[in-house]
């Protein structure tokens, strides 16, 4: 897509949104939308998706994108996603769509119990998707594939 950003194999989209077990109850945080794709399959399977993008215009080219297909549970947010939607907080489900060290605690603290967070993590020069469940104060880490993302940076960008 523009801007030097990529999208994700329909596989892929598929296994992180598989891997949210989502429900119509659910209210999802999606760091960087990119190009709309991943945030619009979202859309269709929770009740509210809030999602953070840094790259100003490829936000304006995925609200086209949901407005034209009439997707209003989809509320959006030009911005720098590592600093998470407090405003919104607690979510139920966060999804990362960019490759990222670590998860921050923050987003630990602003998931529901039982909640789930799915992200590429970056290990030394490999990018292995996880799977984070919250049970009480314990999380629970699953790996689900190698990947490969572009890299979650911080900052926003016209």
């Amino acid at each position: 897509i523009d801007r030097e950003q990529t999208i994700s194999q329909p596989y892929i989209v598929a296994l992180m949104t598989q891997s949210l077990n989502l429900s119509k109850k659910h209210k999802v945080l999606e760091i960087g939308t990119g190009s709309g794709y991943q945030t619009s399959v979202l859309s269709f399977l929770s009740r509210r998706v809030y999602t953070i993008e840094r790259i100003k215009s490829l936000l304006f080219g995925a609200e086209k994108i949901f407005k034209k297909l009439k997707l209003t549970n989809i509320v959006t947010k030009h911005g720098d996603g590592n600093f998470g939607w407090p405003e919104q907080y607690p979510f139920d489900r966060i999804i990362f769509t960019a490759a990222t060290v670590d998860i921050p605690e923050k987003f630990f603290k602003c998931l529901k119990n039982e909640g789930i967070i799915v992200a590429p993590i970056i290990r030394g020069t490999k990018q292995i998707l996880k799977k984070f469940i919250k049970i009480n104060d314990k999380i629970e880490i699953e790996k689900l594939s190698d990947v490969l993302f572009v890299p979650n940076l911080t900052g926003i960008k016209d």
